[in-house]
């Protein structure tokens, strides 16, 4: 692809490289750690919680673990097609699936407060109408890396422009999101719920959670967005810090907010929380078991 696109280039101002500065091995591999680390202790709370809606959320970490290790091996070679395209792909599309379930929490906490009545889209099109603009972006992000790899600076082109309107679907989406979420939250203060009254729910803090980290995606995603439209010669694709404050870090700390302030025992779409769904399988079994003997 580098020579490719170089000979095209050759016979224009266009100068395109894969990296214009050497990836740093440190910040590389205390990346993949930090991220793998996170990643393994949010696949433990899952699994405890049983709070299933995350699995996306950690696929997302798996993905930012792979792809800080391609940049571990373009470090190595950074004319390596194999390095850059796992590192450009991974790392872009990851947060798409932190919002899938993002996206997929609120419709629970709608559920587990009883104030169905007071969101704006209906709950039982919430999820999906989010998670469905979420594929839409996954799916543009993923195919114009796709693309990107194709070996022509012309394919490369067309693969940024493709990412930008993924990321430009992505801000549209999170941004109507957050919108619905707090308009949810002064519909609840107004005319709050018998359920919403409990102690036992912190709701509040939930919208909270999903504010904070809604916003760390957001930044994240128009930051991606700038270094895409200055192109592969641009000022802060050329400078490999600016990945790790506004990519890497903003990440991390979305992962680390959601473990510190895990959300679980939410209601889904039958109406029952994780846990119960699970103790009325195993009665059922038992009861099944009982029947048979």
């Amino acid at each position: 692809m580098a020579e490719n696109a170089a000979a095209q280039g050759s016979g224009s101002e266009y100068n395109f490289k894969l990296y214009r500065y050497s990836p740093s091995l440190p910040a590389a591999v205390v990346s993949l750690v930090v991220f793998g680390i996170l990643t393994g202790l949010h696949s433990l709370r899952l699994l405890r919680a049983r709070a299933f809606y995350f699995l996306s959320f950690t696929i997302g970490g798996l993905f930012q673990t792979i792809g800080y290790g391609g940049r571990i091996w373009s470090h190595y070679d950074d004319l390596a097609i194999g390095g850059f395209v796992m590192q450009a792909i991974l790392i872009l599309i990851a947060p798409a699936l932190y919002a899938a379930s993002i996206y997929m929490i609120l419709s629970r906490l709608v559920r587990t407060v009883g104030g169905e009545h007071l969101c704006l889209v209906p709950v039982r099109w919430l999820t999906r109408a989010f998670v469905i603009g979420d594929i839409i972006s996954f799916s543009l992000q993923a195919g114009g890396g796709g693309i990107q790899s194709g070996g022509t600076l012309q394919l490369y082109q067309t693969g940024e422009k493709i990412i930008v309107a993924g990321l430009i679907c992505q801000i549209l989406v999170f941004g109507f999101f957050v919108t619905t979420s707090a308009l949810f939250h002064r519909r609840l203060i107004q005319s709050p719920t018998a359920k919403s009254r409990s102690n036992s729910i912190p709701w509040r803090r939930h919208l909270y959670v999903l504010y904070i980290t809604s916003g760390l995606i957001l930044v994240r995603s128009v930051f991606r967005v700038v270094e895409y439209l200055q192109g592969n010669d641009g000022y802060l694709i050329s400078h490999e810090i600016f990945l790790y404050v506004f990519d890497t870090m903003l990440m991390a700390l979305v992962m680390v907010i959601f473990l510190m302030y895990y959300i679980q025992d939410l209601l889904g779409s039958c109406g029952t929380k994780p846990r119960e769904r699970l103790e009325m399988a195993n009665s059922q079994h038992y009861e099944i078991e009982g029947a048979r003997t």
